[in-house]
């Protein structure tokens, strides 16, 4: 087997039908800042790196998602430092009235699933300690999908 890089994801960058409610989905819901931003795209980053999210609408401005049962995207995933700030952000994104699609404990992290205003699959979360993590009677990693108290995670982010 092949040695594996060190590598990480940059960034993911969206087709989007206006610019308009996307930068404000990304940046005031769920907290990235404008990096830059022209007529036709932006880019959105956090801690200062120059994007973590690319948007445009080069080839999508007034399109329409795409139907369900298409392949292209299932969801991009933002992690979150701690349960308190994945917290803050779930209180946002209730605040602005945008769906929850379900949430979960994976047993890793805690994850919450919604869309942004283009459809486009989105997942807010939060690892556990590495330490922390289930794991099987060999030591493989045992993931779960139990149920997320969202309430609770609310009360405790304040």
């Amino acid at each position: 087997m092949a040695k594996q890089e060190a590598a990480s994801v940059g960034h993911v960058h969206l087709r989007v039908a206006d610019l308009d409610p996307a930068i404000v989905f990304y940046r005031d819901i769920l907290g990235f800042s404008v990096m830059q931003r022209g007529a036709e795209a932006a880019f959105l980053g956090a801690d200062g790196y120059h994007h973590h999210i690319g948007l445009n609408t080069w080839q999508s401005k007034g399109a329409s998602p795409p139907p369900p049962g298409h392949t292209g995207l299932y969801h991009s995933a933002f992690l979150y430092p701690d349960r308190k700030s994945l917290g803050t952000v779930l209180a946002r994104v209730i605040e602005a009235g945008i769906p929850i699609n379900g949430a979960a404990d994976h047993g890793v992290s805690e994850a919450v699933y919604l869309r942004d205003p283009d459809g486009n699959g989105v997942e807010i979360y939060r690892d556990r300690a590495r330490e922390d993590w289930p794991r099987d009677a060999e030591g493989n990693l045992a993931m779960v999908n139990a149920p997320l108290d969202l309430d609770k995670l609310l009360a405790e982010a304040g």
